[in-house]
């Protein structure tokens, strides 16, 4: 079953009168527990079709349907839910709350939630487990290796245990011995947990982890 469908996306930002196109008329599947890697040169719309896919950001033309959602129909206020119950995103940057220790930033997208105080522990105890980090729960984010903080960074984005895990260059900022750490990390999560997974990388590398890899240039899917 095809858990992500673009039809015929496009994508263009206007500057002043200027139209300037990122992506052209764009279509494709990912089918469930698939383990995807888009690939491009820098600019070449790559972050932009996360967004997209994400609710991040809207196309100018198309459609997109996630787990039967068309997410290009939903208000704003309807989007911000949706993702918060279907989209796990890691970043580069990693994007953790430095005064905020593992375990604080881990728990943060459960906050939103009816669990309770002891439901929430349960979870992120859960999460830290399975990136191999429930010894530094107590530690902020100055205190973990750049590894370290990217594994709290999937921790969060799988703590709700959303329909996609969706990373932007996730290895982009880490050595090569961390890389390798996160890329095995997100084999297994795809492998072991069933998570549909779609990464964003430049590095050929990263992209030998998955099962398919789509290359964009110039907004065009090759």
């Amino acid at each position: 079953m095809a858990i992500v469908e673009l039809e015929k996306i496009s994508k263009s930002y206007h500057r002043d009168s200027l139209e300037i196109p990122v992506l052209e008329n764009i279509s494709f599947t990912v089918p469930e527990g698939e383990f995807l890697a888009l690939m491009g040169p820098s600019g070449s719309g790559k972050t932009t079709l996360l967004n997209l896919i994400a609710g991040i950001d809207r196309p100018s033309s198309g459609r997109i349907r996630v787990a039967g959602q068309e997410v290009t129909a939903l208000s704003e206020t309807q989007l911000a839910k949706w993702r918060a119950r279907h989209i796990g995103m890691v970043f580069q940057f990693y994007n953790l709350i430095p005064v905020l220790t593992g375990f604080e930033n881990v728990e943060l997208p459960l906050l939103l939630t009816k669990l309770s105080k002891k439901q929430r522990k349960e979870h992120v105890e859960t999460a830290l487990s399975i990136v191999g980090l429930s010894d530094r729960k107590d530690h902020f984010p100055r205190q973990l290796s750049g590894g370290q903080q990217q594994r709290v960074a999937i921790a969060r984005a799988i703590i709700a245990d959303p329909t996609i895990l969706m990373a932007d260059e996730p290895t982009g900022d880490l050595d090569r011995k961390s890389a390798e750490e996160i890329l095995t990390l997100m084999e297994r999560l795809n492998r072991e947990f069933k998570k549909t997974i779609i990464v964003v990388t430049h590095d050929p590398h990263a992209a030998e982890r998955a099962h398919v890899i789509k290359h964009l240039d110039k907004g065009e899917l090759q």
